[in-house]
């Protein structure tokens, strides 16, 4: 299987980033139909993500990129993601195991799911999107657990904000991203999200971005493009989009584009970029989109899924979510 061409897709990136950096469109945007190169792909993708699934082949028990919750979590994302019934449709059974399996893995008592708050967060967005459409009573309680323990977890954080353990008093940006999309689409679920915690993350943030408004990892300064394509996504979340954060990270991504660590992070690049571009300006992001699309079709393996160093569960979970902008369907996706 090819690998993407970084070179190629950040020149790509880069021309478009020959217009303003400002976001130019704040109007409510209904979609297209979805082209049928998209559809093509998708459904491939997901074929072998339910498959997968079904086999048992992803369970809790590992923290890393390849299995656990937050995986798992990913996986049923794409899932729901697609517009189908997941209760009586084609991927009903993929959709059980999905949601079993990140059940199966929280502590009754605390709420934690999986063994780094990277897996929690992935874990709870995904319930907080499964919460109402999948036919499963324990959804609510467990989301509500899972919630708690993320606003507890940022409360006891002297940064007020996440690292791996939610016990930690240090933090990063990334880490963070995943709580605080999980939270926002937690409150989208009809789940109490204080708003004195949101504006504490984003301060956290605002003490990471340096003048040119890039993003840092644990402090100011080494912006990438990931990261500046979380804190350009959490900052449209919650309501931002005139702020200095969303303004500095947003121009700081179009210029970055995807400086992701010589591709080793190219699909988490892909996954919260795609959903920072929809955010920010949808003309930019019909172009970005079909960038994407052309460089996830010439690299989509012939079983359907996509390989990297963190593994094909994870690779091919976040291809299908940079491309899920397209459906439209869950909650988290919509503008």
């Amino acid at each position: 299987m090819r690998w993407f061409q970084p070179c190629f897709f950040v020149a790509a990136v880069v021309m478009l980033a020959g217009t303003a950096v400002r976001a130019e469109d704040s109007t409510p945007y209904y979609g297209d139909q979805v082209p049928s190169e998209v559809e093509a792909i998708y459904a491939r993708g997901l074929n072998w993500l339910a498959r997968t699934l079904e086999k048992g082949e992803v369970d809790g028990g590992r923290n890393s990129y390849e299995s656990g919750p937050g995986i798992t979590g990913l996986a049923l994302l794409a899932l729901l993601a697609h517009g189908e019934d997941p209760n009586s449709g084609p991927y009903a059974s993929a959709v059980k195991r999905a949601v079993d399996g990140i059940l199966a893995s929280q502590d009754a008592k605390t709420g934690y799911m999986g063994s780094s708050m990277y897996h929690h967060g992935f874990a709870t967005l995904a319930l907080a999107e499964a919460y109402g459409a999948v036919n499963d009573p324990r959804i609510g309680p467990a989301l509500k657990k899972a919630v708690t323990l993320i606003l507890v977890s940022q409360k006891n954080n002297p940064h007020g904000a996440w690292r791996y353990s939610p016990e930690a008093d240090d933090a990063d940006t990334t880490i963070s991203g995943a709580q605080v999309v999980a939270l926002m689409a937690a409150r989208n679920a009809g789940i109490a999200v204080p708003d004195a915690a949101l504006k504490r993350a984003l301060a956290y943030y605002k003490e990471c971005q340096d003048e040119n408004g890039d993003i840092g990892y644990t402090s100011r300064g080494g912006g990438s493009g990931p990261r500046n394509a979380i804190a350009t996504l959490v900052s449209a979340l919650t309501g931002q989009k005139d702020s200095k954060l969303f303004r500095g990270a947003w121009g700081a991504l179009l210029r970055s584009g995807d400086d992701s660590g010589g591709g080793s992070y190219l699909f988490y690049y892909l996954y919260y970029s795609a959903q920072a571009y929809f955010r920010a300006d949808m003309k930019m992001w019909k172009k970005w989109n079909a960038l994407n699309l052309k460089n996830l079709q010439e690299t989509q393996g012939a079983d359907g899924s996509w390989e990297g160093q963190n593994g094909a569960m994870f690779c091919t979970s976040t291809a299908l979510l940079s491309l899920a902008l397209n459906y439209r369907f869950l909650p988290i996706y919509e503008r």
